[in-house]
């Protein structure tokens, strides 16, 4: 089982912190929907948070609604049906940070009631949450090498000095999208 992906019945949530032994439903800075969570995520959005906390990214996906002039203007020749985007000045920190997966119960969690924009189909919800406290299942898991992760998962992890052309091509396709920690991004 690999420390950046949830197994059978369980959810994680990433953190550089590897002290945490409960994890308290709280509100976060950023919220847009009101009230106190656990946050947590499933195997399709972990890749999502395989980043330092604090990174700005943007990620994009092919969707069955991506045309093909889409997906090779931005995607490009790659293969990859999924792109992720840092800037130049978190490269280093990508390299050195700690990061740590908490294995926790699927059981308390239910979908998060904002989900990613639909491009087609009914859309995906962006993480889960809890609204009780949570102990994780074990130990956290050093998640190692986030560039090898990217590898091994067939995502191509692109490096730019802005990410706001691309975000801004990105919302314009037919492409599936998220942007997180966006707030950090260089101007």
């Amino acid at each position: 089982m690999s420390p950046g992906r949830p197994g059978e019945g369980e959810v994680l949530h990433f953190s550089e912190d590897p002290t945490i032994t409960e994890f308290v439903p709280h509100v976060t800075p950023t919220a847009r929907v009101p009230g106190a969570y656990v946050w947590a995520v499933d195997a399709g959005q972990a890749p999502s948070y395989w980043f330092p906390r604090q990174c700005p990214r943007v990620l994009t996906w092919a969707t069955a609604g991506t045309t093909a002039a889409d997906a090779q203007r931005i995607l490009g020749p790659s293969g990859s049906s999924r792109l992720h985007a840092v800037e130049y000045a978190w490269l280093e920190r990508m390299r050195t940070v700690r990061l740590y997966a908490y294995r926790l119960p699927a059981a308390p969690f239910r979908p998060f009631p904002e989900p990613e924009p639909a491009r087609d189909g009914e859309p995906e919800p962006n993480a889960h949450v809890a609204q009780v406290a949570v102990r994780p299942l074990g130990p956290p898991e050093p998640v190692g090498d986030l560039f090898a992760l990217h590898e091994e998962a067939g995502i191509e992890l692109r490096v730019l000095p802005r990410l706001w052309p691309l975000w801004e091509a990105i919302v314009a396709s037919t492409l599936g999208f998220s942007g997180i920690r966006l707030r950090n991004a260089q101007a």
